[in-house]
């Protein structure tokens, strides 16, 4: 491999090793424990591709781990795999962001000598000088509590004047959809300090938001849940002596969450609609970078099979996992059916049925009284679930009611869809 002149590092944020997946283990322990284990994966993967790119450091803006951990066996894991970059002579310049602020793990780990997390208060680390290159200092503060709610950009010490600057920020910048709000500035605010390379971390999507000077929000390495779909992916950072920046993304996820859609439209026949289903899968699966796909399925269109997939729903999940295990490394996260009788535009039933479903549809789901008591049942189940999946019934109270009213309307159509079965059978 050439040599490469410049400053060379990785750049990756938010990995979350080892925390908990409540939603998934909810629903499936063994594809919780995949996605966890992949955290892990995504980690080595990231100091694997420090070592074969021979870089001079891996940087991390933050949430590194949770800060509920409590296991030092992620401890020790992180630990071991900083070693490696140790002995390789590559240092580590990491952040604690909001998830690792506080935590036994940050009080306990010891680290190799060539670790650095920033605390609290900032600081501006030069590394040893190299002949020929750039002098090269690193910048960077960490949270000191779980919240930050104002700019932490006026605490940062200056740049060094004809040097590399370099600064680790783990940030909300503006506001992003789905993060809560830290330590906040905008691209404009950071373009203006004076900073060669901003390694941001806090927001999971990819995107680099300015390339000279360089404000890059790598996002997570490896996706947790069906919102963080995609391959997922680290930063790898080449700043030349004369100024110019490279950036190249490297994948690191080994498990692909992707929604999948499959209309049905005119199968009549169940073993067909799941030899479409299997398809369907297929494809995407052929198309996914990771190693594992897990798979959220929307099945839509007109089918008179549309009362059978609500109906029977546990069978229909059994038959598309069936799906999946053909295809192998394909798993089922979630499946849903939206679908239609033929001719059906509205919640109507046929039959004896239709007066019942016209009634639910527009009088008892749309009563005052009604929308009252599913909202109270709701909060009561939102109370007793884990902290961090509230937030699967809305952010704001628009998005609450409007999950209410789904749930609702989702109800009424399985209610229905066993009417409809009751009304099909033969009379003796």
């Amino acid at each position: 491999m050439s040599v490469i002149s410049g400053f060379r590092f990785v750049h990756c944020a938010d990995l979350h090793i080892d925390a908990p997946l409540k939603s998934l283990a909810l629903r499936n322990p063994e594809l919780a424990e995949l996605v966890a284990n992949a955290t892990r994966k995504a980690f080595v993967a990231t100091i694997d591709l420090c070592l074969e790119e021979k870089v001079d450091a891996l940087l991390i803006a933050g949430d590194l781990y949770d800060g509920d951990q409590t296991s030092m066996k992620t401890a020790g894991f992180i630990a071991a795999q900083l070693r490696r970059l140790d002995e390789a002579g590559i240092g580590t310049f990491g952040i604690r962001g909001n998830h690792d602020a506080e935590s036994r793990i940050t009080k306990e780990l010891v680290f190799p000598d060539s670790v650095t997390f920033f605390k609290g208060s900032a600081a501006a680390i030069p590394l040893p000088g190299q002949v020929g290159r750039r002098d090269v200092v690193v910048h960077g503060i960490s949270f000191p509590k779980p919240h930050a709610p104002e700019s932490l950009l006026p605490k940062f010490k200056a740049p060094v004047e004809g040097a590399i600057n370099i600064a680790l920020l783990h940030t909300s910048l503006a506001g992003a959809e789905g993060h809560d709000r830290y330590a906040p500035c905008s691209v404009a605010d950071l373009a203006g300090a004076g900073f060669d390379y901003w390694a941001l971390g806090h927001v999971h999507k990819r995107q680099v938001h300015l390339e000279k000077p360089a404000i890059v929000m790598p996002g997570i390495p490896q996706g947790r849940d069906i919102n963080e779909s995609g391959a997922k992916s680290v930063s790898l950072v080449t700043i030349a002596d004369d100024g110019s920046i490279t950036i190249a993304e490297h994948r690191t996820s080994t498990a692909q969450f992707e929604r999948v859609s499959v209309d049905l439209s005119g199968i009549e026949d169940w073993p067909e609609a799941m030899r479409a289903i299997g398809r369907k899968l297929a494809a995407e699966r052929d198309t996914t970078a990771s190693e594992h796909l897990i798979a959220r399925v929307s099945l839509s269109g007109a089918t008179s099979l549309n009362w059978r997939l609500r109906r029977e729903a546990d069978f229909l999940r059994a038959e598309v996992e069936q799906q999946a295990a053909i295809i192998g490394n394909t798993w089922i996260e979630k499946v849903s059916s939206a679908c239609s009788a033929p001719g059906d535009v509205t919640i109507e039933a046929a039959g004896a049925v239709a007066e019942l479903s016209q009634l639910v549809s527009e009088t008892v789901l749309q009563s005052d009284a009604y929308r009252l008591a599913a909202s109270e049942l709701i909060s009561e189940l939102q109370g007793a679930l884990p902290r961090e999946l509230h937030k699967i019934f809305g952010e704001d109270q628009a998005s609450f009611e409007k999950a209410v009213a789904e749930l609702s309307q989702d109800g009424a159509l399985d209610v229905i869809a066993h009417l409809h079965e009751a009304e099909q059978e033969p009379r003796i």
